[in-house]
């Protein structure tokens, strides 16, 4: 029989690593000097974001990060740290953090993973930059609808001058 600690470690580990095979990525977070209110309240923004919060122990962390193959975010695994995991898109929990921590200083973005590729904070700071999927989405629709548009307002001002003309016509042919 296993003792408790050993079976807490255990089922702390695989939940983050099934928790990485779930999502699209993780930032890490380093919280030392932020007050627990602040965080209680970090950690339901993050969960209506699509995200959640692990506070583990870092060896812990660092084990699973190991086995997972993350060997370039261990280093970023020092004092108490968070590990955020994302499901949705990135932009918007990057968007979450980066104003958590104008508020709170004390809050560092130690960087994170997307999508095969290590981030570092600055990384972090400019996907909060970003607009939204939904922003883009209608950015593109627009750019391709422009033209669109252009071309039916010069085929209807050619159709105007057209009837125009035959208006003048008839009225000179009726005079």
């Amino acid at each position: 029989m296993k003792k408790i600690g050993l079976l807490v470690k255990e089922t702390s580990e695989n939940r983050i690593k099934n928790t990485f095979k779930e999502s699209k990525g993780l930032i890490i977070v380093k919280y030392s000097g932020v007050a627990s209110p602040d965080m209680s309240g970090l950690r339901k923004t993050l969960k209506a974001g699509g995200s959640d919060l692990f506070v583990v122990k870092n060896s812990i962390a660092r084990r699973a990060m190991k086995e997972l193959g993350l060997d370039e975010l261990i280093k970023s695994i020092e004092s108490p740290c968070g590990l955020i995991f994302f499901r949705d898109e990135p932009v918007g929990i990057s968007k979450i953090l980066c104003d958590f921590h104008k508020e709170h200083e004390k809050l560092v973005l130690e960087g994170g993973f997307l999508e095969a590729k290590v981030l570092t904070s600055k990384d972090i700071e400019t996907m909060s930059k970003l607009p939204s999927k939904d922003v883009l989405r209608a950015q593109v629709v627009c750019a391709l609808n422009g033209p669109i548009v252009k071309v039916v307002v010069v085929l209807n001002q050619t159709l105007k001058k057209f009837v125009y003309c035959l208006d003048q016509i008839k009225q000179k042919k009726t005079s």
